[in-house]
């Protein structure tokens, strides 16, 4: 009888290394319709509050908590010049380090990474933006794809960081 092969064994760290350096290239060009075809057609977006990381969003208050069509929504807006928060929109510069996979979860491989995320707007401080993500990825015929993100912040508070208007 033939077992299963485990995911996070076809996809090598550098293959992975590879997805996420490309999505930060992506969020901080404002390419959000190219960096949405790295998202399977079911995918979450969490950023969890400071002091419950790992908690479910459907009974915990989350900063951001969107599926997919969520997703799509919140690009349209940001892309709105209307869109006060982010027009013109913010320069972001994001530093992706430590990217381990560190297991899979039934046909989703689970990948863990660092991130700083330097962010700059016209007549607003500076504003640095340090954490990890957990992703979950989806192998597919088109490549590697986002099933769920989640951006944990290591800030104690978030009000002195500004609003959290574009995508961590």
């Amino acid at each position: 009888m033939n077992k299963p092969l485990d995911p996070a064994a076809t996809v090598t760290r550098a293959e992975v290394e590879d997805l996420l350096y490309h999505e930060a290239e992506l969020l901080d060009s404002w390419r959000l319709d190219d960096w949405l075809k790295l998202l399977t057609d079911d995918a979450s977006y969490y950023v969890p509050p400071n002091d419950k990381p790992d908690a479910d969003h459907r009974f915990t208050l989350f900063t951001v908590a969107d599926d997919i069509v969520r997703l799509r929504e919140r690009i349209i807006r940001l892309k709105d010049p209307n869109c006060h928060a982010e027009f013109p929109p913010s320069h972001t510069r994001r530093l992706i380090t430590n990217v381990r996979i560190i297991g899979n979860e039934g046909d989703l491989i689970a990948v863990a990474a660092n991130f700083a995320i330097f962010r700059h707007r016209r007549h607003e401080p500076p504003r640095q933006f340090v954490g990890r993500y957990r992703y979950k990825l989806k192998p597919t015929d088109a490549g590697l794809k986002i099933a769920e993100r989640r951006a944990i912040l290591d800030a104690e508070e978030l009000g002195a960081m500004g609003a959290v208007s574009f995508l961590l």
